[in-house]
């Protein structure tokens, strides 16, 4: 059965914890925007899997699940259609609407625009995709630099670890966004459907990103086949902290 569709208050709240992104109480949200995350908006939040929310203390504390991130990408590709009215409902209209346009440009993701450093020790800007004036980054299975020498993983391992090694050997510097479709080869036998549910598992460790590609038009075949699907988003890189 499709999602009921979330009302301009509710969609309101999912995009303020996207720019949270992390774990927020209603006396935080109250303090910083005026508002609290209760009553209706979440029950439609809680119910449509968009939001976790958990008492603590008298209060109760939100954070975007990774079906809230996916609900986030569609309401910036397709734009806002709750009705809102008001020049600060328009405001919200435009801004969400036209971001895109970013994310086209810079070939990066809601994950990488609202990621909170002071949350990941060591990420900064040098551990994102580089681009110049004029040029927007490709995903890395389409990049002709020559990559360095690697080695296969033992199988003996736990796929974690697998994984875990792998991408330390492909990050070029700490906090790097590897793609699948150069980490997979390197796990060696490892069953895929251990390798995914490795990989479902880690997106919840405090120190795992896993997000997709934005631009879906410049991803290649192989870059489609290396995906993990999670919820129902392909994910194709993968981020593990220093």
């Amino acid at each position: 059965m499709p999602d009921k569709p979330l009302s301009f208050s509710a969609t309101c709240a999912l995009l303020i914890l996207m720019a949270e992104d992390r774990e927020v109480s209603n006396p935080e949200l109250k303090e910083k925007y005026g508002v609290t995350v209760t009553g209706k908006e979440r029950t439609a939040l809680n119910d449509g899997g968009f939001v976790t929310s958990r008492r603590t203390g008298r209060s109760f504390s939100h954070v975007l699940t990774d079906k809230g991130w996916h609900h986030a990408s569609e309401l910036v590709r397709d734009g806002i259609s709750a009705p809102g009215t008001g020049f600060a409902a328009a405001a919200v209209k435009a801004l969400v609407g036209n971001l895109q346009r970013h994310i086209d440009r810079s070939e990066t993701s809601l994950a990488e625009i609202f990621g909170r450093e002071d949350l990941v020790p060591g990420l900064n800007e040098s551990s994102m995709p580089e681009t110049t004036a004029g040029t927007t980054a490709e995903p890395i299975a389409q990049q002709s630099i020559a990559p360095p020498p690697i080695e296969t993983v033992p199988a003996s391992e736990d796929v974690e670890t697998l994984i875990r090694k792998a991408y330390a050997q492909l990050a070029d510097r700490p906090n790097a966004w590897v793609s699948l479709t150069r980490l997979r080869p390197l796990l060696g036998d490892a069953p895929r459907d251990e390798v995914d549910a490795a990989l479902c598992h880690m997106i919840g460790l405090p120190d795992v990103r896993l997000v997709p590609w934005e631009n879906q038009k410049t991803l290649t075949q192989a870059d489609r086949e290396a995906a993990v699907v999670i919820g129902d988003q392909p994910k194709h890189r993968i981020w593990i902290g220093a």
